[in-house]
């Protein structure tokens, strides 16, 4: 392999993690939590959870397993994501992810098994990683450095993550632009749809308790860089860099682990115990896990994830909000009040504190939140064959933050009743 000069390491993360162009394609990564419909307080071991994934029947296309051809993963803690394929348009994106929803879903209750969607797993049961690949492991023994947090991400979180293309090199869907609003939206999500406000069984006074533990993560890797602060690609360039090192990949059985302290641009410069390739750098830029990530196109990962086809109302309000200019210009405009330039960078900002402990219970965010959405009524409005999707974003609206309100708060009312003995029902918003 040949070593990676900085100089080498700049111009990669220019041109591969933001593609410019003018913004075309939707994809969506939905994480479910899996219980036992019976016993729905034990843990599924992973023999069940290959089971129902192997009884997947082939059939989709390039022989995937799914219809319209998402990926399949299984996250450290049984968790199991979908990931759909880039879609033309937001229409298509939920069509096709519906349709693979509907045969992971089967394939699950064949097994008598049971998709969660929820940012953290609201039931008192064991806790356990699943997955014993040496990424897992290292990442294990590099987060518990710092607490109990890394473990209860990767073990007892779910999410739902928006991708969106990165925009163009000007005007109304620049790169820069997106870039920000995407940040500012931020808060926004994550009050909007707070959906963990439970763990082992109990409140934790945090609507989004998945988002109050990512925000006490490494802040080298789960920080946003900087959002408004210089060209984006020289302002993640820079993060990479200078986020640290959790492990180093190896082929001879030993573990995968790094110095600590050592960032990647120590490594370059020759702190490492070998010279860092390419390839390390482009693993580096996977082990981190700010708001916003780059990958081409613009990774939203601050979302809980939503019960049944909840999903939807993100993903529509996200694609409109920055594909659709008008609608970007009243978004920006809604949520510049929130900001704190001098504060501490997101998630650990005041804004996006109260977006995770009160969500849209707080006035503030409460009038940012129903501006946007009313921004995003506006711009499904304008888009072609999104009438349903329009409905339903409605729904969402009048329903939760209309009401201060947020599904969160849907688990502590069955909490307080007595009612939540199983999973959240999975029903459509």
């Amino acid at each position: 392999m040949t070593p990676l000069t900085e100089s080498e390491a700049r111009g990669h993360m220019a041109g591969v993690c933001f593609k410019i162009g003018p913004p075309r394609l939707v994809g969506v990564e939905l994480e479910w939590f899996v219980h036992d419909d019976r016993c729905p307080t034990h843990p599924v071991l992973p023999e069940r959870l290959h089971a129902a994934l192997n009884a997947l029947p082939l059939g989709g296309p390039d022989g995937t397993s799914l219809p319209s051809g998402s990926r399949l993963t299984l996250e450290p803690g049984g968790q199991v994501e979908l990931s759909s394929p880039p879609a033309d348009s937001l229409t298509g994106c939920v069509a096709d992810t519906r349709r693979d929803l509907a045969a992971l879903r089967a394939a699950f209750a064949a097994q008598g098994l049971r998709l969660t969607g929820t940012g953290t797993d609201p039931l008192a049961r064991p806790r356990q990683m699943v997955l014993d690949h040496p990424r897992y492991v290292a990442m294990e023994r590099f987060f518990n450095s710092a607490g109990p947090w890394g473990r209860i991400m990767m073990t007892g979180t779910a999410s739902l993550q928006v991708c969106l293309d990165s925009g163009a090199e000007s005007g109304p869907h620049s790169l820069d632009r997106r870039w920000r609003l995407a940040h500012r939206l931020g808060p926004v999500l994550v009050a909007a749809f707070a959906n963990s406000p439970l763990l082992d069984g109990r409140p934790t006074g945090h609507r989004s308790t998945r988002q109050t533990v990512w925000s006490r993560m490494d802040p080298s890797r789960t920080l946003a860089p900087s959002p408004d602060h210089g060209d984006p690609r020289e302002t993640w360039t820079r993060y990479v860099l200078d986020a640290e090192v959790l492990c180093v990949r190896r082929h001879d059985g030993l573990p995968w682990t790094a110095p600590a302290g050592l960032t990647f641009r120590d490594w370059l410069r020759g702190r490492g115990e070998r010279p860092p390739t390419l390839a390390d750098l482009d693993y580096h830029r996977t082990t981190l896990f700010p708001p916003v990530r780059p990958h081409g196109y613009l990774e939203l990962r601050m979302i809980d994830a939503q019960p049944g086809d909840g999903w939807i109302v993100p993903a529509a309000l996200a694609t409109a909000l920055l594909d659709d200019p008008v609608a970007a210009d009243a978004a920006l405009a809604a949520l510049e009040p929130l900001e704190c330039p001098d504060g501490p960078r997101p998630p650990r900002s005041d804004v996006w504190r109260r977006a995770a402990t009160l969500a849209v219970a707080d006035p503030e965010l409460r009038r940012a939140t129903l501006t946007c959405f009313a921004a995003a009524d506006a711009a499904l409005g304008r888009m072609p064959g999104a009438e349903r999707l329009r409905a339903v974003v409605a729904e969402f609206a009048e329903r939760y933050p209309a009401r201060g309100r947020c599904p969160a708060d849907d688990q502590l009312d069955a909490l307080r009743s007595g009612s939540l003995r199983t999973p959240p029902e999975e029903a459509a918003p």
